[in-house]
Parts: structure tokens; sequence; C-alpha cells
């Protein structure tokens, strides 16, 4: 039987399909739908949405020492935190299957930078996957399962935002049997990374990258596509559907096993053909590596390397390589021929409690250190009350080391509690045990939102859908040793704004939790729709500075639009003149 499906549900097919038991991840696009995906098949698979990747890392490096097969699923930015685990993972190898999947996001259309995935492969010295559409996507999981068996080792899947979110048709089987019994075999001198027995792994790690690279070049993940001599395009990922789009009559290296490099079919595949062209995504890894095997070859020179690649990105590329002029269907590509639409910059939602907090801080002299997650948007206009954007749990951490650098002014915290969860209870331990002074606010929303409501441990469920304790905010709080700890209702903008005050005026450091659901999530709203009454409006423009895309104004009056309104009563708060009522249709 064929489905048609995305990436990201064809790599969780292939799990259960290949007999995986264990599956760990974090939730972040372009990855996310994995585990939800894998999750349906709880009677087979347990999955977890772990507190941080490394932690998710860890789980499943712990079932594969057991035997079983494990998957654990994140985005690029993910594999950062993972990297500590994965280093001496390598060293120690697995034995039972265990593939990280790793999502890239080129482009960053939903990302803090665009890092290539591929720099761990070879960073760690474990092989990596790459699909280029849903079927490899599949199949590349079985794959990789097998490889980590064979040669006792974390396989890397990378997958891209294109490869997880497009579908194509992908055919399904059933469920592989159990491939190994589970029970963990003592054996120190394998996996007790102390010095005296890492470095006989460190040997070991070496010759079995050799062996890896010999399997490379004869998998059927590699293959050559003869076609014309002239041109010979070495590819990998998505980027190979490009390649065919735009260059039907050039002979293809397609890569699917991308690291170790498999040196003898590219020199075979170099052989055979006159002229070399790289077309990778982001960096030049497989253009600087045929170099070093002596192959003359061109890549960066005329394929971006930023963002992201397309058939109109290549077909400049193609114009650039031969010459000629740039086609006009590679120049009308860009979002300025798409005819002078207005920008339409992201905004928090309508009656997100998130604005009332950003509001308050507005009240306030103070520099604001942010996070990843919807929060993130309080960075621009109009609100634009955050300061600073690094990574996650850096919004305590920065906030911090701004206080004991001597900042003048200030300096608040932000971040949301998955964030929290995730990476921002050490940098509080850091706060309280070196005598900091920030105040530090979680933004409490009861969901990771950003990417789709995934729960976490705040929120009482698992992703199995199983109750669980719900861990308080406050109390972890004051068990790192914060003794000023606080809740606000963000809509009750007087108290919120009193709070802060208080707590930024004091000497102490302070926990302020800002406690509200996303709307999204819980699917309400907080009121009946609100509207202007002309004859009070001022026309001062107060209200349109929280930003709710559910006010409209073109000059003059502002007008709320009923369908968007959530009914949270912000603007009434901020009005000077208290132009907002109920609208009475909608009452009546």
């Amino acid at each position: 039987m064929k489905e048609l499906l995305s990436g990201n549900e064809a790599i969780a097919r292939g799990a259960y399909e290949a007999g995986v038991t264990v599956a760990t991840g974090y939730p972040g696009t372009p990855s996310t739908e994995i585990l939800e995906t894998l999750a349906r098949f709880k009677d087979d698979v347990y999955c977890e949405w772990s507190p941080n990747e490394k932690v998710a890392f860890e789980v499943a490096a712990g079932a594969s020492l057991s035997g079983a097969r494990a998957i654990v699923t994140m985005k690029h930015v993910g594999l950062n935190v993972a990297a500590d685990p994965l280093m001496t993972l390598a060293y120690t190898g697995t034995v039972g299957g265990l593939v990280a999947v790793v999502a890239d996001d080129p482009g960053m259309h939903s990302s803090q930078n665009e890092q290539d995935t591929r720099h761990f492969a070879r960073f760690a010295k474990v092989p990596m996957l790459e699909p280029s559409d849903s079927r490899e996507a599949k199949e590349m999981v079985a794959l990789g399962l097998d490889v980590s068996e064979e040669f006792q080792t974390p396989v890397i899947l990378r997958s891209s935002t294109r490869v997880s979110h497009s579908r194509s048709l992908v055919t399904l089987s059933g469920r592989a049997a159990r491939q190994r019994p589970l029970g963990f075999e003592k054996n120190p001198a394998r996996f007790v990374a102390v010095p005296q027995f890492a470095r006989g792994m460190r040997v070991r790690l070496e010759e079995r990258l050799a062996r890896l690279s010999e399997a490379a070049a004869r998998s059927p993940a590699n293959r050559i596509e003869r076609r014309g001599r002239r041109l010979g395009v070495v590819t990998s990922g998505i980027a190979y559907q490009y390649v065919r789009e735009v260059y039907p009559e050039a002979s293809v290296l397609k890569l699917g096993w991308v690291y170790p490099f498999p040196n003898a079919l590219i020199r075979e595949f170099a052989a055979a053909v006159d002229e070399i062209l790289i077309v990778e995504e982001l960096d030049d890894i497989l253009e600087q590596h045929v170099l070093a095997l002596g192959i003359p070859c061109q890549g960066k020179t005329v394929v971006p390397r930023i963002g992201e690649l397309s058939p109109d990105v290549l077909l400049a590329s193609r114009a650039k390589l031969d010459g000629k002029a740039v086609p006009a269907e590679a120049r009308t590509a860009s979002p300025a021929a798409t005819g002078d639409l207005p920008g339409r910059p992201p905004v928090l939602c309508a009656g997100c409690p998130h604005r009332g907090i950003y509001h308050a801080l507005n009240k306030c002299n103070v520099v604001v250190t942010g996070d990843i997650g919807c929060y993130s948007l309080g960075a621009l206009p109009p609100l634009s009350r955050m300061d600073t954007l690094l990574c996650m749990g850096a919004g305590v951490t920065m906030a911090h080391g701004m206080d004991k650098a001597g900042e003048p002014r200030p300096v608040v915290g932000i971040l949301g509690d998955s964030t929290f969860f995730h990476s921002g209870i050490t940098g509080l331990l850091d706060i309280a045990y070196n005598r900091g002074a920030s105040t530090i606010i979680v933004v409490d929303n009861r969901t990771t939102a950003m990417t789709g409501h995934q729960p976490h441990p705040g929120t009482g469920r698992t992703l199995m859908g199983d109750p669980s304790p719900r861990v308080s905010i406050e109390d972890i709080g004051r068990a790192c040793g914060i003794n000023n700890v606080a809740t606000v209702d963000p809509y009750d903008l007087k108290n919120t704004v009193r709070v802060l005050k208080g707590a930024i005026a004091s000497e102490e450091p302070w926990l302020v939790v800002s406690r509200a659901p996303c709307l999204l999530d819980v699917r309400q709203t907080l009121g009946p729709p609100l509207r202007v009454d002309e004859e009070v409006c001022r026309e001062c423009g107060a209200c349109l500075k929280l930003g709710c895309p559910a006010l409209e104004c073109d000059g003059g009056i502002p007008r709320v639009n009923p369908l968007l309104c959530a009914g949270c009563g912000l603007c009434n708060q901020v009005c000077p003149a208290g132009a907002f009522e109920v609208e009475k249709e909608v009452a009546s």
C-alpha cells in the first residue's frame, strides 16, 4: 500500500516499521511532527518529549545499550545541546540501533541560525544519511538502524525543512520483529569512557570510520546516474531534486550516505565526466572534500552558500556557470516580483498573554534579555521590548552576566515555560548561588506554543497522553534558592506593572511567573469582542502600541475586527479615555 506522506511522517513510519521501541526528542521546527506521528503507535513504541535534547539523546542511548532500537529527534540547534553525549557515544558505540534525526532549516524559516549539521557528523566521526524525499526518508531510518548495529555507532539522519514538510508517495510495510534480545552486557572497557579505556576507543573509532567509508561507496544509498559526459553534478538531499530539474542532461552522483565520504565512488564518477559541479545547501563540505581528493571542481563560486536552494536559484547558478545572462524566470523569482504586496511581519496573536507582560516592561527602564519562543516577537515594533536573543535558556544567564558586569540599568530576563524546563533552571540556580540580582520572568502559557502546543513537565500530561505530575515553576524557583517569587495575571496590567517595578527595584533576585493559557491551545476567547466608542475616542493611538492584530487603523479612529478580537480587554486598560466597550450586537 502507498500513501502520500510528509518527510516527517515518513521518518516516523520508517521507525515503526524498523522495530524502534524507544523514541525521544524535544520539539523544534522542522522536526516536531516526527514524534507526534510516531506516538500514534504507542502500543509498540514508547515516545517522550524530554526536557531538552541532551536528555533525549541520553535516554535513547540508554535504550540502545540495553539492546533496543531507538531514535531521537531534534532540530539543528538542538544538536548543539546534545553534542556532549553524541561525542562520547561515538567512542563507546551502540548495541541496538540508534538514529539521531536532525532537521536543518536552510533559510532560517523558524530558527536563529542556519548551521549545517553535516559538520557535526564529521566532528563526531559518525555516519550521516541524507534523504531527498519522503520515500528515502522512510527507507533511510531502517538503513541507519542497520548501519548502527553493524558498525556499533550512532547514525545521524539529516533532514531539512523542504524534506520534512514536502510530500511524496511512500510504500508502507509491516513492523519488523525484534532484532536482538534485551539486556545490558557489562563491559567497562567498552562502555566506561574514563581515559584509560577511552584511548583505546579512539583508535577503534578511526578504524570504524575507514570501514564505514568503504561501506558508503558500496551502499545503494549512493548512486551514479549516467547521462551526458560534459558535466557531472555531485549533490545530496533536497538539492538533488533541484539538480534533476535544472540539469536534466547532466550525469549525477547522488549521495544519500553523505559521511564518511565514499571516496572510491567519487573518484569513479569524476573519471567519467569532463567537469564537476558540487551542488549543496549551505556550507561547502562536499566541495572541500572533493578538492582535497585532488579533483578539480566548482561549487560555491556559482552556488550560493547562504539560504535555501531552489530551482530558480540553480537557474541563476547555471547561467553564471555557463557565462550567460540570468534567465527571466530566475530573475522574477524574488519577493519583489510578486507585485508589491504589503509586508506582514509576524505578530503575537490577538489576546496573547505575552502582550500584557511586554506592555508592563515598557513602563520600566530596564534591559530585557530574551529567549526562544513565541514571546521572541516582543522584540518587534510596536512592542520593541526585547534587547537580546541568543539561544534556549540564555534569557536567564545573559541577564546574570550583564548584572555582574555592572550594567547600569536593571536587567530582566524573559523566557517561556517549556524553555524554563529545557535550559532555564540551571541559569536560575546560577543567579541564586552567585548572588545575582536579576529579575527573571517566565511567561507560562502552559504549552510549548511556538512549535504547535506540545506538552512539557509543567502541563500535567505526556506526549502519549498519559497524566503526569504538573511541575510547579514557583516551587523550582524556591528550591533553586530564589526567595522572592510572585505570580501575576498578565491581563491585569495595573498589578503586573506594580509587581514588576517592585521586583526590579529590589536588590535581590526575583522570579515572576506570568501565567495565562495560550488561547490557541485552549481554543477559547476571554470574553465578547470589544468596539471603539467613536464619541469617546481621542485618537491618541495608545491602544495601537499593543500591536494587537484585532486593532485596525488607517489613520483616525481605530477599529476592532470582531472576528479577531479575543475579548482580553488590554486595549481598554491602556486607553486613557476608556473608549472601548463590549460589542453590543455580539453581546445581545
